[in-house]
Order: structure tokens, then sequence, then C-alpha cells
């Protein structure tokens, strides 16, 4: 960005978040919701395990299943995004997912039951995956399209963040079943007035079906079909990239807690050491909303990505308690979402709008693929060896590989 370029821009940014400084809000209320069974299962894994006999492994399987579905499904939703608008989507999904959530905690143990309540967990997630939250913020940011995307994308910092600690306390008050309830009662409680009142893309308007269609009409056409996208040398290092990260971070993330009480620590200060991820996530992700607007987000990113290694090899070397486990929580924690909002930036930049949904949706495969298998591969290292350093050793082999990725990409095309 130049200097005659850089007023220009800025006051451009400033007007979209004068505009609809809500909505990024909004979106990651949403974005939050629809990480909930995943970034709140952690301190639930244990007492599950214990109360129905379970390996790891089983209770984990939940997630795998919902994930896996979100796979299949998430192209079908990106098309219904860019053709109905998000809005609808979203409304609709917050309030089933929290109510799935709490349906998990109704298990009674029998393996067909559990695999029926997270198969009406990953149906009621399809409506609010990260394309519905990310398409309606594209639609209105441009010029700060960067730190809004981070301020979206926040919302699954928030989760990870509140939800384990949340989650710890209410079990201890509740029990585990009873908690999964109150949780999701809580969540919902606070986040769906936020996305009833604020949560409006540019496709989305708040009366009159032709307005609507106007609006439609005037959207952004530009940038790849989505068979165009699918061709691009970009876009499959993208997908590889999604894999590998998801792969990696997300288990290490749900397995933190776990991790933790595997060395003798307590669950409750187990969570709160891991809060720290969620916390360290929201710094990591603003920041690199805030250096993307500024700087090749191929470079920003391949840099990032690096950091999640180090905090792997912190935690391998590292007690159950003490500087070690905190100072790994925060270095993971600063790249820990920060990785979606570098590959949707990148998405937008290099393919446009015209099929962001549809393309973004294929990208959740991945993203969905990463997250259903590596709890489950992490989970399985635990129940084989009684340890976690395989698979963090692994982690720390992705990392170095998805920095390298996006590192080979060529210079991204001007902004729109």
């Amino acid at each position: 960005m130049n200097d005659q370029t850089m007023p220009t821009a800025k006051a451009g940014a400033l007007a979209e978040w004068r505009g609809h400084f809500m909505l990024p809000v909004a979106a990651a209320c949403g974005y939050a919701t629809s990480v909930i069974h995943i970034y709140g299962l952690g301190p639930y894994i244990q007492p599950m395990a214990e109360s129905f006999g379970w390996s790891r492994t089983q209770v984990t399987a939940g997630v795998t299943i919902a994930t896996l579905v979100q796979a299949l499904m998430s192209v079908p939703v990106g098309l219904a995004v860019d053709r109905y608008g998000p809005r609808a989507l979203g409304v609709v999904g917050v309030l089933l997912s929290a109510a799935a959530f709490a349906g998990i905690g109704t298990a009674t143990g029998s393996p067909a039951n559990w695999y029926l309540l997270w198969l009406l967990m990953a149906l009621a997630t399809l409506p609010v995956q990260a394309t519905v939250w990310t398409s309606a913020v594209a639609s209105r940011f441009t010029a700060s399209r960067g730190l809004a995307f981070a301020v979206t994308l926040c919302g699954a910092s928030v989760a990870q963040a509140l939800f384990p600690y949340l989650g710890a306390r209410l079990i201890a008050a509740f029990g585990w079943q009873r908690a999964m309830a109150w949780q999701a009662a809580l969540w919902i409680a606070l986040a769906f007035p936020l996305i009833w009142l604020f949560f409006r893309g540019a496709h989305d308007r708040p009366r009159g079906g032709g307005e609507r269609q106007a609006a439609r009409a005037a959207a952004p056409g530009a940038g790849m079909t989505f068979a165009q996208g699918l061709r691009s040398s970009v876009y499959a290092r993208l997908f590889l990239t999604c894999l590998m990260l998801t792969f990696g971070m997300v288990a290490l993330s749900i397995h933190f807690v776990p991790v933790l009480t595997a060395r003798g620590a307590t669950p409750t200060a187990a969570a709160g050491i891991a809060s720290l991820i969620g916390l360290s996530s929201i710094i990591g992700r603003l920041g690199t909303g805030i250096l993307i607007d500024r700087y090749p987000a191929r470079l920003v990113g391949g840099g990032v990505f690096l950091l999640p290694a180090l905090g792997t090899v912190v935690l391998l070397f590292s007690g159950a308690s003490g500087p070690g486990p905190m100072l790994a929580a925060a270095v993971i924690g600063l790249t820990l979402g920060a990785e979606i909002d570098v590959v949707v930036y990148i998405l937008t930049r290099y393919f446009g709008l015209r099929a962001f949904g549809a393309l973004y949706g294929a990208l959740l495969i991945a993203l969905s693929l990463g997250t259903a298998l590596g709890p489950l591969a992490a989970a399985r290292v635990f129940d084989l060896t009684g340890r976690y350093d395989l698979f963090m050793w692994t982690t720390v082999g992705l990392m170095l590989a998805s920095s390298a990725a996006l590192l080979s990409l060529p210079r991204e095309p001007a902004a729109e």
C-alpha cells in the first residue's frame, strides 16, 4: 500500500466500521456457537469416559461424526449462502446448535444413542458453519476486511477461552450431564439477541423481497467461478494447509486439558491454563487481522504458523503446572484461529466474492476432516501409549509443512 492510497484506504475502513461495526461482533457470537461442541468438549471427556466406562477414543468419536457430516455438506451449505444470504441460516442455526449440545447431556451410555446424538449435533451445526458468518462480513467490508474477519473469527477464541472453564465449573456444580444443558442455555441467552439484532449481510435486508433482490443484484460479482477456483494450484495449497493445520491445532486444543490432567493437574487447574489459549487467540487474531490489511497475507500467515510448533515443543518438555504449560498455551493461542483468518482473507483476495460461499465450503471439507481426524488420532495415541507425545511431535511437523505451503503462494492480486 503506497502513500497515496493509504489515506483513501483508511477513510474507507472507517466508513465500513461506522456503518456496520456490530456485524462482526454478532457474527463472532454466531461463530462461537458453531464450535461449542468442539471447544466445549474438553472438560467433559474424562467424566464421560468414567461414567460410561469408555475410552477417550470412543468419547471423541462424536466430534469425528459431527465434523465428517460437516465436510460432506459444506459445499451445499456454501452454495445456499451464495444464493439465499447468510441471515436465515445463521439465526435458525444458533438455536439448533445450542439445543443439540444440551441434548448430548441426555446420553444413556448406549453407543447407538451416543452416535445418534452426535449425528443430530452434526445436522444442527450445518447452518452455522464459518461460511455463513464470514460471507456476511465480506459483503460489508473491503478496506478493513482483514480486521473485520479477525473480529468475526475471534468468536472461536472466546469459545476456547470461555467454554472449557465454564464447563469445568458447571460440571463441578451439577454433574456433566446437567452441565451441558446449563452451558447451552447460558450461551444462547447471551449470543442470540446480538445475532438477531445485528447480523445482516449485504444480501440480508430487513424488509421486502424486492429490496433483497436489488441488494443481491448489486452485490460484488468479480472473481473466479467455483470450477475455476477448484482448478487453481493456489486453491490446492490452501486446501492442504487447512487440512494440516486443523489436524494438529484443533486436536491439541481439545486435548490440552487431558494432556495436563494425564500429568497430574486437577481438571479445574488444567482448564484454567487451557483458557489462556482462547485469551491469547483473541490477541493473535486481531493482530493478524491488522497485519494482513497492511502486508502480504501469505507472508504473515507463513510466519504465524510457526508459532504453534514452538508452543508444542514447550509443552512437550513441561510438567503439569508452572510457567511451561502457560507459555505453551499462550504461544499456541496466538495462532489458533488466526490460521482461518489468513486462509479466508487469501481466498477473497485471490478468488474474489463471486463464488466465495462455495469455494470456502470446499475448504471446509479440509477443515472438517482435520477437525474430525486430529482429535481422534490424538485420543488413539493416548489409548495405545498412555501419553500424547507422539501426536504432539506430529503436530510440530504439520505446522512446519503448513507454513512452507503458504509461503510458496505467488504474489496476491491487488485488492478489489
